[in-house]
C-alpha cells in the first residue's frame, strides 16, 4: 500500500487557522478530500494520513468526521490540550476509541516561546500520549525545537515520535549546520522517525531543482535508514512550489528503490497502526 503520511485540509468557512491568511496566496481557500482524491488516483497513492491545521479541538473532530467518510484517509493526526496532563487524559479517552486517531500534533512552530515542548505540563501530557499507545508529530521550525527532540525521546523512549518535513532544512539558503548534526543526535535514538515531506516549500519555490534537495534526504536516509523515514506530500501546502504529482515523483526520485516500500508505505503502516 502506498501511502502518503501527511496531508491536510481545512474549510475557510468552517474552521479557524490564524496563520491562514488572504496573503498565503494559493492556500487561501477550502481543501477538501474531493480536492485530493484525484491526484491520488493518478499517482497510485491508496491512503493518507490527515494532519491537524489548527490547534483546536473542533479541527480534531472534523477530521475524524472526515476520515469516517473517506476510506483513503487511514489515520487521523489531532490536537489534544497538551499543556493540561489532566485535560490531555481526557482528550485521549475521548479520542483514542475512534480507530483511525493515531496521533497528536500541536503547531510548537507559532508558539512565542522556544522551550513550549519541554515545558512540564506539555512532558507530563506526552508521557499520558505514550502510555496510549499513540504517537507524536513534531513540527520544528528553529534549532531550539529540533534540541528537544532529544529531550522527548530520552524522557519518554516508548513514545513514538516523528520529525515532520524532516524539520525544514533551509534548503533556498543551501544551510547545512546545525541542521545536519542535530538530525543525526535525534536519530540515535530508535523511537525517533522522520518525514520526507515540505521539502519543496523551503527551497526556491520558482526555480528548486531535485539536486537542490538531495542532499538533505540523503543525510535523512543516512541517519534514519528507509524503516524510519516516511513520505509525506504536505498538500496543500506544497503548492506554494510544486502539484501534487511533481512532489510525489521527487520523492520518488530522491528515495532511491531499495528503501521505496518503507518510505511509500510500510514506515507509515508501522509507526502510525494501521497496517
Amino acid at each position: 500500500m502506498i501511502v502518503d503520511a501527511h496531508q491536510h485540509f481545512w474549510n475557510l468557512e468552517t474552521g479557524d487557522y490564524p496563520w491562514l491568511t488572504p496573503d498565503a496566496g494559493v492556500l487561501y481557500r477550502t481543501y477538501a478530500p474531493e480536492h485530493l482524491a484525484p491526484e491520488l488516483a493518478a499517482t497510485g497513492v491508496q491512503a493518507t494520513v490527515l494532519v491537524q491545521a489548527a490547534d483546536s479541538s473542533a479541527e480534531t473532530e472534523a477530521m475524524l468526521a472526515l476520515a469516517d467518510a473517506h476510506d483513503f484517509i487511514a489515520g487521523v493526526v489531532g490536537w489534544i490540550p497538551l499543556t493540561d496532563p489532566d485535560e490531555a487524559a481526557k482528550a485521549i479517552e475521548r479520542y483514542g476509541s475512534h480507530r483511525k486517531f493515531v496521533g497528536v500534533r500541536h503547531l510548537i512552530h507559532e508558539e512565542p516561546d522556544p522551550d513550549w515542548l519541554v515545558g512540564e505540563g506539555v512532558l507530563e501530557s506526552l508521557g499520558v500520549l505514550a502510555d496510549s499507545g499513540l504517537a507524536f508529530d513534531v513540527v520544528s521550525l528553529l534549532p531550539r525545537h529540533l534540541e528537544h527532540v532529544v529531550t522527548l525521546a530520552t524522557r519518554h523512549p516508548a513514545l513514538r515520535i516523528v520529525i515532520d518535513h524532516l524539520s525544514k532544512p533551509r534548503i533556498k539558503d543551501g544551510g547545512w549546520q546545525p541542521w545536519a548534526e542535530q538530525m543525526t543526535a535525534a536519530a540515535a535514538f530508535p523511537n525517533v522517525y522522520a518525514k520526507v515531506s515540505g521539502l519543496v516549500t523551503e527551497a526556491d519555490h520558482a526555480g528548486w531543482t531535485v539536486e537542490d534537495l538531495r542532499p538533505y534526504v540523503a543525510h535523512a536516509v543516512e541517519a534514519f535508514g528507509p524503516e524510519r523515514l516516511m513520505f509525506g506530500s504536505d498538500w496543500p501546502v506544497a503548492l506554494l512550489a510544486a502539484d501534487y504529482r511533481t512532489v510525489y515523483e521527487t520523492a520518488l526520485a530522491l528515495v532511491g528503490e531499495e528503501g521505496r516500500d518503507q518510505v511509500f508505505g510500510g514506515t507509515a503502516g508501522r509507526f502510525y497502526g494501521f497496517s
